[in-house]
C-alpha cells in the first residue's frame, strides 16, 4: 500500500523549487513533461504513486498544490513544457495578483481570507489518497507569500491533520539589503518550531558558496540554485520512492533523526554535485569517500561551524551498486578517525540507508550520497536571525507595515523572539551530557523564580 505524500508549493520560491523538484522527479521515474511514462520506462520497479497518481487516461499527474499570491512564477510554469503536468485544480493564484509585498502580516491575512478556496484543494488531495502520510512543503522564511500564507498554511494543517507528518524544505535568506526579511523570518520561525515535524534548512548563503566553489561557476543563476536544491529533494526522497529494507516511509526515517520534537532543524551535505552537466571534481566515488566528502564542511548546505558542536544523528542515504561490507569497513574508518563528534545522552552512529540509482538517468559516478544530519551547530544559523532582527526591531524599521495588518503584531514578535532563543538555548544544551535533564532543571529553576517573584510582591 502506498504511503502517499502531497507536495504544498507556497510563494514565489516555493513554486521555483518545487517545479525543479518534479522535473527531477519525473527524469527519475521515466514520465515525460507531459505525465506520460516514456516508451523506455519500465513499470514496477519504483514507487510512483508515494508522489504521483494515475489520471484515466494513464497520465501521471503530481499529488502538488502550486499556491501563490501573485502570477509572475505559476504563469511562467504555465508556459512551460511542462505546464501539461499538473492538475489545473490544484493551482491557486490571488484574484487580485498584487502578491503579500514582503510583507509576512500581509502574507498571513490573506491566507486566512482564502482558506476555503485552499483546503478545498487539500481535502480533495487527502481524501483522493489511499493511506496519506503526510505533507511536505516548500518555501522561503523570508518572503512575504512563503513566510506570511505558508506560516498560517503550517497552522491549519497541524489542526485538520494533527495524525499526519509535515516536512518543510524552508530557504533561510541570504544577508540582503531587504530589511524586513528579519522581520518575516521570526515568526516564520516561531510557526515552523510549533507545527513541522521536521524542517530541512537550505541556507542560501551556503547554496550559493557550494555552486562557485564546488563547481565553479561564477555568478550561478536562480534556476542553477534551485536545481541543487531539487537534487537534495529527490535524494532524500529516494528510499520512499525505491524502497530497500529500512526508511521506507516518512516516519520511519525521521523517527530515527528526530530524538526531541524541538530540535528538528535538519542539515545536508550531497556530493559528488552535477548541475547543467557542470560536475564537480571527484575522481573516485568510493563508499569510504562519499561518507568522508559528507561530513566535510565545504559540502554542508548551512552556514554553521559543524567542526564546533555535536551531531545529534545522521543518516546517509547511498545510492549506486554498494557492498555491504562497504558500508561496515567505512563505518569502521570514520569510527577510528573520529571525524564525527556526537553528542553523549544517544547512539552515536551513522545510519545507513542503501537505495537504488534510477535506471533512467546516467550518471559518470559510481556512487553519490545525501547526509540528512541533526546538528548542535545549527543554532548558529538561528542566533544569526535574532541578531539581525534585533538591529532592525531596535531601529522599528518598517513596523508601521506590520502593525498595519495587525494590531497584536508586537506581542506576536516578542514571543517569536523568545521562542526562537529558547530554541537556541535547547541545542546548546543537547551538546552536554546532562540534557536528558535540561527540561527538568528547566521547570525546576522557573518554579523557583516564579515563587521568589510571589513573595517579593506579596501575592504569597
Amino acid at each position: 500500500m502506498p504511503r502517499e505524500i502531497i507536495t504544498l508549493q507556497v510563494g514565489q520560491c516555493g513554486n521555483q523549487i518545487g517545479s525543479e523538484f518534479w522535473k527531477q522527479l519525473c527524469k527519475e521515474h521515466g514520465i515525460n513533461a507531459a505525465g506520460y511514462l516514456e516508451e523506455f520506462a519500465k513499470p514496477g520497479i519504483d514507487r510512483k504513486d508515494v508522489f504521483f497518481y494515475q489520471s484515466d487516461d494513464d497520465h501521471y499527474v503530481p499529488r502538488a498544490l502550486l499556491l501563490d499570491l501573485e502570477p509572475r512564477v505559476i504563469d511562467s510554469i504555465k508556459t512551460s513544457e511542462y505546464s501539461g503536468l499538473y492538475n489545473q485544480e490544484n493551482i491557486f493564484v490571488a484574484e487580485k495578483g498584487t502578491g503579500a509585498g514582503n510583507n509576512w502580516a500581509n502574507g498571513y491575512k490573506q491566507g486566512e481570507s482564502f482558506y476555503d478556496d485552499i483546503f478545498d484543494m487539500i481535502d480533495r488531495e487527502a481524501d483522493g489518497s489511499e493511506s496519506l502520510e503526510g505533507f511536505l512543503l516548500t518555501h522561503s522564511i523570508s518572503g512575504g507569500t512563503g513566510s506570511g500564507m505558508g506560516s498560517y498554511i503550517l497552522e491549519k494543517l497541524n489542526d485538520r491533520f494533527p495524525k499526519k507528518i509535515i516536512q518543510t524544505y524552508s530557504v533561510f535568506p541570504d544577508d540582503s539589503s531587504v530589511v524586513v526579511q528579519q522581520y518575516n523570518s521570526v515568526l516564520t520561525l516561531k510557526r515552523l518550531i510549533e507545527n513541522a515535524d521536521s524542517t530541512v534548512v537550505l541556507d542560501n548563503n551556503a547554496l550559493h558558496r557550494i555552486v562557485g566553489e564546488n563547481l565553479r561557476i561564477d555568478q550561478p543563476t536562480m534556476d542553477q540554485t534551485n536545481s541543487l536544491v531539487s537534487t537534495v529533494m529527490s535524494a532524500s526522497t529516494t528510499t520512499l520512492r525505491y524502497p530497500g529494507y529500512m526508511n521506507n516511509d516518512l516516519v520511519g526515517m525521521l523517527a530515527s533523526l528526530i530524538p526531541t520534537p524541538k530540535c528538528h532543524f535538519l542539515i545536508t551535505g550531497y556530493t559528488p554535485l552535477s548541475i547543467d552537466r557542470q560536475t564537480e571534481s571527484v575522481r573516485k566515488t568510493s563508499v569510504l569517500d562519499v561518507m568522508r566528502r559528507l561530513l566535510q564542511p565545504q559540502n554542508i548546505m548551512v552556514s554553521a561551524p559543524t567542526k564546533t558542536g555535536k551531531y545529534i544523528s545522521i543518516l546517509n542515504i547511498i545510492q549506486g551498486d554498494v557492498d555491504p561490507t562497504q558500508i561496515h569497513n567505512s563505518l569502521q574508518r570514520i569510527r577510528e578517525k573520529r571525524m564525527a563528534t556526537f553528542i553523549d545522552w544517544g547512539p552515536a552512529s551513522i545510519q545507513i540507508a542503501l537505495s537504488k540509482k534510477s535506471p533512467y538517468i546516467k550518471s559518470s559516478h559510481k556512487v553519490s550520497g545525501l547526509m540528512l544530519a541533526n546538528h548542535t551547530s545549527v543554532n548558529h544559523l538561528f542566533s544569526h536571525v535574532i541578531q539581525q532582527y534585533d538591529k532592525v526591531r531596535k531601529k522599528q524599521a518598517f513596523l508601521a507595515n506590520y502593525t498595519r495588518e495587525s494590531s497584536d503584531i508586537l506581542q506576536e514578535f516578542d514571543i517569536a523572539r523568545e521562542m526562537l532563543d529558547d530554541l537556541v538555548q535547547e541545542y546548546k544544551a543537547a551538546e552536554q551530557s546532562d540534557y536528558i535533564n535540561y527540561h527538568m532543571n528547566k521547570e525546576f529553576n522557573n518554579n523557583n523564580n516564579n515563587a521568589n517573584l510571589q513573595y517579593q510582591y506579596g501575592t504569597v
